[in-house]
């Protein structure tokens, strides 16, 4: 159960404490004092989404603390998993800044599904917006299936794994036979792809760099040989070459050397050189006799070239990008070629998972109907003790489709007058009705279900008379099994308090919100107020009544 709620910097409270106890704990005040400001603030920490707005100082941060004390329930596998330190005592920390939110269990941050997991275990909320949900056709089957989750809850949630895996195989199917359908000529254009770029036969992907190099060297040929054989001919030619006149330097200096030693270094340097004219002279003279114009070699440069810019064009914008694409259309062919093999075996899986699908589902299906008209049965009997004697509520099964919670349509029909033929929830009920069938369901549902605490938020609206008193009655009883937290207008509800909180708001300078514990002289004294509008002898005495 909730033992208390810290709130610090939110909407109008600056820094409370509540402490809850076990039982019925019930919040009044008056009208736009606040009243809702914890349960909301319990909801956030829970999971619901935090509003833009709720930050009292935006400069600051909210914090929101639950303290929850937890007697039945096993965490210890689910603490684990998540890395959180386990206690008897579990403090749910909610930090909210003006751009982001973040929760902590005993001090470790956690996702949204560990505090997802929490509330379905310790926390149920009933408001006036779940009022308006609960009486849509929609969430009838949910609140049967919960009913009946003992029974057959786990053969339900094989049932949807089951339909999710029939949806995943018809959606493949789906797509397998569509490419099949599509898959001819787009299978044609890859083939034609990969072959004009296999025909290339690209091995190197610098060979076009080479190409250009070797056109250069083609296409000037013969300058290239008349430059290079002019050059050796100046360099080692018969008469007045670089290499005579380096060839007499050499004789002078080898004489020169012999008489000053100093020249020595110099004769060897002259050697030197005319060794180097030999060799490039040599290379000069092999390499213009190896020059011949070949037209046809530049013709098939040419040739290459035009067809590497062609495939540039359409593959990418280099060799090595047109390799990559040839990777890419190979495993695009690859994967569409699905052959009709393994459409029929999809086909195959389908009619299988089908097949399970609906014995499945006729099972869950005679379960709902039975278990429909044992919850038709106790909440007509609760909504007798909720001054609705002569009401009729029954829950209508109609097929449906094979559809992902089964081949039912749910839906809760009511009759609250003798005359009155059953008709839609949605569409009948009164708002002081609406209010005691969720009460009778929650009822129910709070008295077979592990959920520690149960909050209503001005579940009595529209009701008054005997018929708040049976609500005060039945919430009464509740409280027997569940911490229930109330907010209530009703002095006849509010009279059963365990724990009774008056929420009053103050204006100064600023707005705040105060929550305050009454003692039992005090309580007296706020029933008494909230029955006659004010305190004297004879509404003391009614509040005293009320409380016997």
């Amino acid at each position: 159960m909730i033992k208390s709620v810290h709130i610090k910097n939110y909407i109008l409270i600056d820094d409370l404490t509540v402490d809850f106890s076990s039982g019925l704990n019930i919040i009044t005040g008056e009208t736009g004092a606040g009243k809702s400001i914890v349960i909301n603030a319990i909801d956030i920490a829970f999971g619901s989404n935090a509003g833009k707005s709720i930050l009292k100082n935006n400069d600051d941060k909210a914090i929101i603390e639950v303290f929850i004390e937890n007697k039945k329930h096993d965490l210890k596998n689910l603490f684990e998993e998540n890395g959180v330190d386990l206690s008897s005592e579990i403090i749910l920390s909610k930090e909210i800044t003006s751009s982001s939110s973040r929760t902590r269990v005993n001090g470790t941050l956690v996702n949204k599904d560990f505090v997802k997991t929490l509330r379905e275990l310790f926390l149920d909320i009933h408001s006036q917006h779940q009022t308006y949900t609960f009486i849509q056709p929609k969430s009838h089957i949910i609140l049967l299936d919960n009913y009946a989750n003992e029974v057959y809850g786990n053969e339900l949630q094989e049932y949807k794994n089951t339909f999710k895996d029939y949806q995943d195989v018809l959606n493949k199917l789906e797509t397998s036979t569509s490419i099949m359908n599509d898959t001819k000529n787009k299978i044609d254009f890859l083939q034609f792809q990969i072959k004009e770029i296999e025909d290339a036969q690209i091995d190197d992907i610098s060979e076009e760099e080479k190409l250009e190099q070797e056109l250069k060297k083609v296409k000037n040929a013969e300058k290239l040989k008349e430059l290079t054989e002019q050059s050796y001919y100046t360099m080692n030619g018969e008469d007045n070459s670089l290499l005579d006149g380096f060839l007499k330097v050499k004789t002078n200096i080898s004489q020169a050397s012999e008489m000053d030693e100093d020249l020595e270094e110099t004769h060897q340097a002259i050697v030197d050189i005319i060794e180097l004219i030999r060799d490039n002279a040599s290379f000069l003279r092999d390499y213009s006799q190896s020059i011949e114009f070949n037209p046809e070699r530049l013709n098939e440069i040419q040739e290459r070239l035009y067809l590497f810019d062609k495939l540039k064009r359409k593959y990418g914008s280099t060799l090595e990008e047109i390799l990559n694409t040839y990777d890419n259309l190979c495993k695009e062919l690859d994967e569409i070629n699905i052959s009709e093999k393994s459409i029929n075996e999809l086909q195959k899986k389908s009619i299988e998972l089908r097949t399970k699908l609906e014995t499945v589902a006729k099972d869950v299906s005679q379960k709902r109907k039975n278990y429909a008209q044992v919850l038709s049965s106790l909440v007509t009997d609760e909504l007798e003790k909720l001054e609705l004697q002569k009401s009729r509520f029954e829950i209508r099964i109609t097929p449906k489709e094979l559809s992902s919670d089964g081949i039912d349509n749910v839906e809760f029909y009511i009759s609250t007058n003798v005359s009155q033929d059953l008709s839609p929830l949605s569409e009948t009920a009164s708002g002081g009705e609406i209010s005691r069938v969720m009460l009778a369901i929650k009822s129910i549902f709070a008295k077979s279900d592990d959920i520690d605490t149960v909050v209503f938020d001005e579940i009595d609206t529209g009701i008054s008379g005997h018929a708040a008193q049976s609500v005060a009655d039945e919430i009464y009883e509740l409280s027997k099994y569940r911490q229930v937290l109330v907010i209530t207008h009703q002095a006849i509800i509010a009279s059963k308090a365990d724990r009774y909180f008056l929420v009053s708001k103050t204006q100064n300078d600023v707005t705040s919100v105060e929550i305050n514990a009454l003692s039992d002289e005090e309580k007296i004294s706020a029933l008494a107020k909230m029955a006659s509008g004010e305190v004297n002898e004879t509404s003391i005495k009614f509040a005293k009544s009320l409380i016997k």
